[in-house]
C-alpha cells in the first residue's frame, strides 16, 4: 500500500511566543517601577514574569477558557448545592496568582506593596485575565472590612494570606479565602440607589449586627468566593453587608447561607471566570459600616477595582503588542518580514507608544494608593491625584483598549482572528478588552466622576504640579497644559466631560514619559498625540520622522 504523498510543507508560520520572562522583557514597566519605587525588591516580580510567560501557564490559560465554568444548582438527589465547577487549570491559575500575593496581600505589607502588586497584576493579566476578577474584588474588599472590627479580625488574615484554598468550607476551616462584591440589580445597573434588595435586622453576635437579606443581584461575579460584600436597603437607607457562602459554626455547623445561584452569565469574553445572577432568600449578612452608608462604602471599593481595570487593560495591551511584534518579526510577505515594511513599522511603533503610556498612567495611580495608604503624603497631593487620576485612567486606558486590540489583531491577519480551540490568544484578548471599560462604571460614569473630583480640592494647582516636570520640553505639551486650569476650575460642563478626561490623561501620560522614558519616547508621544492628534484615530499614523525602529526595539518582549 502506498503512503499518500504530502500535499505541502508548512512554512512561514510564526513560532509561539513562549518561555520569555514577561518582566525582564517589559522595559517600560521596569523603568517606571524604578522611578516610583527605586528600592523595591524585584525578585518576586522576576519570578512571576518567568512563570506567566511559560508554556505551562499558557496551556492553563487556554484550558481554563476552553472549558468554561459549569453551574450545579442541585445534586443528583435533588438537594440544593449551588456549586460552580471549574476546570483544574482554573485552580492552577488561581493558586499561582494568589500565591504571588496579588489579591489582599498588599494590605498586610509595608510601603511599596501596592506598587509591587500593580506590576504583578499587569504581568499576570498577560497570562490570563479572567481570574483577575476575584483577585481584584478580594483586593478591594479587604480594607472595607475595617469598618467592622470583628469581621476584620476574623477574615483579614485569611484574605491576605498567599494561599489559595478552593474547598467549599466555612471560613474558619480554610487557610485562605477570596472575597467578592454584589452591587447591581436588574432595574438599576450603576444606579445602585434604586436597589430593591432589603435587609431586616436579626440580632447581633460575634460578628456584629446581623440581618436577613431578601432580594437579588443581576451581576454577582465569582459566586464561588467565600463571601461577598452586598448592598441592601435597611430602615436607615442603603447599607453594606458581608454575606458568607457558609454560616459560622455558632449558627449551625456546616450550614450554607441561602444565596441561590440562578444561572451563569453567557459573556462575550472573560470565559474562565464565573459571573452569575443570584437570589437571597433571607440570607444572613453582617453589616459593614453604618446604616445608610452603603454608597460611600462601595465608592471606596470601586476606586480600587477601577485601578485594576486600568492595570488589566495595560497588561492586555502589552500582551497584544508582544504578540504583534513577535509575529511580524517572523512572518514574511513580499520578500521580507512583515515588521520590515515601513507601514507595519508605523503601526507597531504607534502601538508601542500607546502601551507604554497606558502602563505609565496605571502605575502612577497605583503609586497614589501606596503613598496614601502608608501615610507618605504629607502635602495631600497624592490623595488628590488618587481621586482625580483613578477615573481618568479607567476612562482613557480602557477606552483605548478595544481599538488597540483590533489593530494588534490586524498585524496577525487571519491568524489573529481564529482561535483554534483556544490556541489563538489574540482573539481572546479582543473579546476581553471591552470588559474593563464596562465593569465598575463605563466611560460616561468615569467622566462624570472626574467632574465630581474637581469639587474635592485645588485640583488645578495639584495637576499643575504633576505636569511641571515636562514644562518647556515640548510646545504641544505646554499648549495643552496651559489650557487645563480653566477647564478644571468649574468651567467644564457634563457634555464636555469625556474630552476633559482624555486631555488630562494625555497630559499626565506625557509628563510621566518625560520623567522615566527616553526622550525619543516622550517626543514621539507629544508629536503624535498632542501636536497633531493623528494617533487618536487609526494607529499607524506617526510622522515620517518618528523613531520607528527604536520604539519597536524598546517594546520587543525578547530583550
Amino acid at each position: 500500500m502506498n503512503t499518500p504523498t504530502a500535499t505541502h510543507e508548512v512554512t512561514n508560520q510564526a513560532a509561539p511566543l513562549a518561555g520569555a520572562n514577561l518582566f525582564d522583557g517589559h522595559r517600560a514597566l521596569r523603568e517606571a517601577l524604578a522611578f516610583h519605587a527605586p528600592g523595591l525588591d524585584l525578585a518576586d516580580l522576576r519570578a512571576l514574569g518567568a512563570a506567566v510567560g511559560s508554556a505551562g501557564m499558557q496551556a492553563h490559560a487556554r484550558l481554563a477558557n476552553l472549558h468554561q465554568p459549569v453551574l450545579h444548582t442541585h445534586d443528583r438527589q435533588g438537594r440544593r448545592v449551588d456549586e460552580v465547577e471549574f476546570h483544574p487549570s482554573y485552580h492552577a491559575l488561581m493558586a499561582s496568582v494568589v500565591g504571588h500575593g496579588l489579591h489582599g496581600t498588599p494590605w498586610a505589607e509595608g510601603p511599596g506593596g501596592h506598587l509591587r502588586r500593580a506590576a504583578g497584576f499587569m504581568l499576570f493579566t498577560e497570562a490570563e485575565p479572567s481570574v483577575m476578577c476575584p483577585v481584584s474584588m478580594s483586593y478591594a474588599v479587604t480594607p472595607a472590612l475595617k469598618a467592622n472590627a470583628a469581621l476584620h479580625a476574623d477574615w483579614s488574615a485569611r484574605v491576605t494570606a498567599p494561599v489559595y484554598d478552593a474547598r467549599p468550607l466555612p471560613m474558619a476551616a480554610k487557610n485562605g479565602v477570596t472575597l467578592g462584591m454584589g452591587m447591581t440589580e436588574k432595574q438599576g445597573g450603576s444606579d445602585v440607589r434604586s436597589n430593591t434588595t432589603r435587609a431586616e435586622r436579626d440580632g447581633a453576635d460575634a460578628w456584629g449586627e446581623r440581618y436577613r437579606i431578601t432580594g437579588h443581584k443581576w451581576f454577582f461575579s465569582a459566586p464561588q468566593s467565600d463571601a461577598h460584600l452586598v448592598l441592601a436597603q435597611t430602615a436607615g437607607g442603603l447599607s453594606c453587608f458581608l454575606v458568607p457562602r457558609w454560616l459560622p459554626d455558632w449558627l449551625g455547623e456546616g450550614a450554607r447561607n441561602r444565596v441561590e445561584i440562578q444561572r451563569l452569565k453567557d459573556k462575550l469574553g472573560n470565559h474562565a471566570n464565573a459571573s452569575s445572577e443570584v437570589e437571597f432568600r433571607e440570607a444572613l449578612g453582617w453589616r459593614v459600616g453604618d446604616e445608610g452608608r452603603g454608597v460611600p462604602q462601595i465608592l471606596a471599593m470601586g476606586a480600587l477595582t477601577r485601578l485594576d481595570c486600568a492595570l488589566g487593560t495595560a497588561g492586555l495591551m502589552r500582551q497584544a503588542l508582544s504578540l504583534a511584534i513577535h509575529h511580524t518579526g517572523q512572518r514574511e510577505a513580499f520578500g521580507k518580514p512583515l515588521a520590515h515594511h515601513p507601514l507595519m513599522k508605523n503601526v507597531l511603533a504607534d502601538l508601542a507608544l500607546e502601551s507604554e503610556a497606558a502602563t505609565a498612567l496605571a502605575l502612577r495611580v497605583a503609586r497614589t494608593v501606596d503613598r496614601t495608604e502608608h501615610g507618605q503624603d504629607p502635602s495631600g497631593h497624592e490623595a488628590l491625584m488618587r481621586r482625580v487620576l483613578t477615573p481618568v485612567a479607567k476612562f482613557w486606558v480602557c477606552k483605548r483598549g478595544s481599538h488597540f486590540a483590533q489593530e494588534a489583531m490586524e498585524c496577525l491577519g487571519g491568524n489573529g482572528y481564529v482561535e483554534e480551540q483556544g490556541e489563538g490568544v489574540m482573539a481572546r484578548i479582543y473579546r476581553e478588552m471591552p470588559l474593563n471599560s464596562i465593569w465598575e462604571g463605563a466611560g460616561n460614569i468615569m467622566a462624570i466622576d472626574l467632574l465630581r473630583a474637581l469639587r474635592g480640592g485645588p485640583v488645578a494647582d495639584a495637576l499643575a504640579a504633576e505636569l511641571a516636570p515636562a514644562r518647556g520640553a515640548h510646545a504641544a505639551f505646554d499648549r495643552l497644559a496651559d489650557g487645563l486650569p480653566a477647564r478644571l476650575d468649574g468651567l467644564t460642563e457634563e457634555i464636555e466631560a469625556r474630552a476633559l478626561s482624555r486631555d488630562v490623561a494625555l497630559a499626565v501620560q506625557a509628563a510621566l514619559l518625560r520623567q522615566h522614558a527616553p526622550d525619543f519616547v516622550f517626543e514621539a508621544f507629544c508629536d503624535s498625540r498632542l501636536a497633531r492628534g493623528e494617533s487618536l484615530g487609526a494607529f499607524g499614523s506617526l510622522g515620517r520622522a518618528a523613531p520607528f525602529d527604536a520604539l519597536i526595539a524598546r517594546a520587543n518582549p525578547i530583550q
